[in-house]
């Protein structure tokens, strides 16, 4: 066991990898984090994390995501910037493979390599990436300063990346394919009622059209079959998520590929366990995956314990 890099291996660090690297270097675990970005994940692109328990001062998702990221450092959890290509277990130690083609080896593994923004595969989308077409609104928002900015989706990303841009124009048209938002209530009510936001229900986005960039986009409405095309500058999209989770096999995953772990994040898998949005539940927030990164982390402390023999009896 001498050849092992860390105790505790940890893949991700959004907000359930770096609340399990806190919690594994605090049980005096050697703790290695992999992050093939920077650390925060999806609550980066959170304006501001207002639901957060104690944050009363509206910090960001980026703010928060650095304080987490410096706790755990504090701690003595180490973080490595690299893409991680395979994962396996060799007897009682799982090694990780990176894209520089170097190995690291560790006792447990935390998958929390949460998920990415979901796409609609409609014709313009991948055409204009970059040129009008976004799936961050803090992150590409400021472009469209005072422009039509059309807004997909009607869950608490959706509601809350259009109460952004609400801030930078006048006219959001927030458009959902259902009858009604399935965002979190307060969100929901604060978009119904903001005068910059105008809600388009049972209407589908079916185009994006331009020559150099975004010029217009080719709406349909629901039960009519009714199809016309809007003038446009900007089409931010916030459709669902995909888990990140092809990286980990031999475990059981849902319909939607989303890891299924016992209440104590332990898959099928001794020593292997998964926190955060890669992770089958029923409410993805961040305080969610915060609280899943602790319990991993304290599992695998304990799991770690009795492989070595040094389990408390």
């Amino acid at each position: 066991m001498d050849d092992l890099n860390a105790d505790l291996l940890i893949l991700g660090a959004g907000p359930a990898g770096l609340t399990a690297a806190q919690y594994g270097a605090r049980a005096n675990l050697k703790v290695l984090v992999i992050e093939q970005l920077v650390p925060g994940g999806q609550a980066l692109l959170i304006d501001k994390l207002e639901n957060y328990p104690g944050n009363i001062g509206e910090k960001s998702g980026f703010e928060i995501s650095q304080d987490m990221h410096r706790q755990a450092e504090l701690f003595g959890a180490v973080f490595l910037t690299e893409t991680v290509m395979a994962l396996e277990k060799e007897g009682e130690v799982f090694k990780i493979t990176l894209g520089n083609n170097e190995t690291r080896r560790g006792r447990a593994v935390i998958a929390a390599t949460g998920s990415k923004y979901r796409t609609l595969d409609i014709p313009g989308e991948k055409e204009f990436y970059g040129r009008g077409v976004s799936y961050c609104a803090t992150c590409d928002g400021p472009f469209f300063k005072n422009k039509k900015i059309i807004v997909v989706g009607g869950g608490d990303a959706a509601c809350d990346e259009a109460q952004f841009l609400s801030h930078l124009s006048e006219e959001v048209v927030l458009i959902h394919r259902r009858d009604r938002l399935r965002a979190q209530k307060a969100l929901a009510e604060r978009v119904l009622h903001n005068p910059s936001i105008e809600i388009r229900f049972n209407t589908r986005l079916l185009e994006i059209r331009g020559q150099s960039k975004v010029a217009s986009v080719v709406l349909e409405k629901a039960g009519t079959g009714k199809k016309y095309e809007e003038a446009a500058d900007g089409v931010f999209i916030f459709a669902g998520t995909i888990p990140q989770s092809a990286l980990i096999s031999g475990v059981e995953k849902d319909e939607n590929g989303y890891i299924i772990t016992d209440q104590n994040m332990e898959t099928a898998i001794p020593g292997l366990f998964a926190a955060g949005d890669v992770r089958a539940s029923p409410f993805r927030q961040v305080v969610v995956a915060a609280g899943e990164g602790a319990i991993a982390a304290h599992r695998a402390a304990g799991y770690i314990d009795r492989i070595k023999g040094e389990a408390y009896l």
